[in-house]
């Protein structure tokens, strides 16, 4: 029988609809159609429904947003492989196991064969010239140090990215390991990367949350302390991302401060309540004696009372007289005695409740000074020492540089002497404020004494201390402050040191401290380097 033509099919189709009384709906045109011809039905293909699950999918990282975009073509494209390669990879399966397509049917599940005068690309880049050096061992191994530096940071609770982890190292420091094959495994890898570092981003909000919420509550149930107000407001303050080791350093001595006072203040505390309990047993004591005393010298007097009653002389009544006023003196002598005791007792309450309000105090002014100036907002001597210890310790631990600023404003005494100590605290102020902006965020102000302040530059070498602080004397330059109607421009003179290997901090200051004085003799408005 020949072959029936697409035309043929047609006319067959139509008159089939006729004949069945059919209405003519692209459904049943299809029915008949395939009928006619002999041709297997196939379902039709859901775009909009997929479209749908295209539009709910998140896309909060790169790899998300990848596969996403590459299941939005397969849709497109009404691939139904493309489709299922697009949503294993979202869901973190891979995709390798999967049946091979021929090229150019849709989007491919394996690699395209490529041409065998270059290697296959690492990455998806654009294409590159035929004498493109190839990828080297050594670029693999740095892959691999890159994947063990951050590992750290993912934590070693999903045992599964772990065991990944390690077998993509392992396996980019293999010799044997070709460009196709660690290209597969990297981007295996990236995708379960993208949801153990989604994960970690949630926990790590999460723990804040906690965080927040404990300070909350220690607020509440602790209202009536208005030093731990100020240190739980310290402490909200701190607890805002982006957190850093610094700052979370900062919360480490601000808490071993109040907690110290506090320990103190809740010993003394302890003891008072111990002698209002002991002069609280003694008043009561001394009471049941003193009624006890009372109500014998009630009875006595009226034993008395009837002995004079009875007497038919005086010489009678003479005895009685002098044992009422034996009883009397007696009763007087314990009642003395039981006064003084207790206002003895008084007085060490109130020693100790001075003593307590003392030391309240003090935590008043830890919570509301910490380790800063009062005048300038900058680290005072206290927290320089701490900030100096923690950036040694981190050079010791890192190998990284460090260098220190010591700097001084030029004719302080002048400024004083001609515009009042009142210029001179704006002058320090002004200082100050103008540093802190130009400083970067892991740098550290601290107030040295008068008009000299310290700055700690981690990761910085000396020539970048000094350019740092001449950007800082032009930034100076280009700013005044008035005093009255006056506009009053300020100058420093610096000297910058970098931590030498097996020096203190101290020293390092010291040797910043010479090299501000030979600034100050070469003319001020200078930074020399140490």
């Amino acid at each position: 029988m020949a072959e029936k033509t697409a035309f043929e099919i047609a006319r067959e189709t139509l008159k089939q609809l006729t004949l069945r009384k059919l209405p003519p709906t692209p459904l049943n045109y299809q029915r008949i159609y395939s009928e006619v011809g002999e041709i297997p039905i196939e379902p039709p293909f859901p775009s909009e429904r997929l479209q749908e699950i295209s539009a709910a999918l998140p896309t909060k990282t790169p790899g998300q947003q990848k596969q996403k975009g590459l299941l939005e073509s397969a849709i497109n494209q009404r691939n139904w492989d493309g489709v299922k390669t697009a949503l294993m990879a979202y869901g973190g399966f891979s995709p390798a196991a999967a049946p091979e397509r021929p090229a150019g049917a849709g989007i491919p599940l394996v690699d395209t064969p490529v041409s065998a005068t270059r290697p296959m690309p690492l990455f998806d880049e654009a294409p590159v010239k035929t004498n493109a050096p190839a990828l080297t061992v050594d670029f693999f191994g740095q892959l691999a140090r890159l994947i063990e530096y951050a590992s750290p940071a993912f934590g070693n609770d999903d045992a599964h990215f772990l065991e990944q982890s390690l077998a993509l190292v392992k396996s980019l420091r293999d010799p044997a390991t070709d460009a196709v094959t660690a290209k597969k495994m990297i981007a295996q890898y990236s995708q379960r990367l993208s949801f153990v570092a989604e994960d970690q981003a949630e926990i790590k909000l999460v723990l804040l949350k906690l965080l927040h919420l404990i300070i909350e509550n220690i607020s509440h149930l602790s209202v009536d302390d208005s030093w731990l107000k100020g240190q739980v407001d310290a402490l909200m303050e701190v607890c805002v991302p982006p957190l850093t080791l610094r700052r979370l350093d900062d919360v480490e001595q601000r808490l071993k401060d109040v907690i110290f006072k506090q320990t103190e203040a809740k010993a003394r505390t302890v003891q008072a309540q111990q002698e209002m309990r002991q002069m609280l047993a003694t008043f009561i004591e001394r009471l049941a004696t003193m009624s006890a005393s009372t109500g014998e010298f009630h009875a006595q007097l009226e034993a008395s009372a009837k002995l004079i009653e009875q007497a038919k002389s005086i010489e009678e009544i003479a005895p009685v007289l002098k044992d009422v006023v034996g009883a009397t003196r007696s009763m007087a002598k314990d009642s003395m005695s039981a006064r003084d005791e207790l206002q003895t007792m008084k007085k060490r309450a109130e020693s100790t409740e001075a003593e307590i309000a003392k030391l309240h105090q003090e935590l008043d002014r830890v919570s509301a000074q910490a380790r800063h100036d009062p005048l300038t907002g900058a680290l005072n001597r206290q927290g320089l020492d701490e900030a100096v210890n923690r950036e040694v310790a981190k050079v010791k631990r890192q190998d990284t540089p460090l260098s220190v600023a010591l700097l001084d404003i030029d004719n302080f005494k002048k400024l004083n002497d001609s515009l009042g100590h009142a210029t001179g605290d704006v002058a320090l102020t002004h200082l100050a404020t103008v540093t802190r902006e130009v400083m970067r965020p892991q740098d550290t102000l601290a107030r040295y004494g008068g008009e000299e302040f310290v700055i700690l530059m981690p990761d910085t070498a000396l020539e970048n201390g000094v350019e740092a602080m001449v950007r800082l004397q032009r930034e100076l330059t280009k700013r005044f402050f008035l005093a009255g109607t006056e506009k009053v421009l300020i100058t420093f003179s610096a000297g910058v040191a970098q931590l030498a290997p097996g020096e203190t901090g101290p020293e390092a200051i010291k040797r910043a401290d010479q090299a501000m004085y030979l600034a100050k003799r070469a003319g001020k408005n200078r930074v020399l380097a140490a």
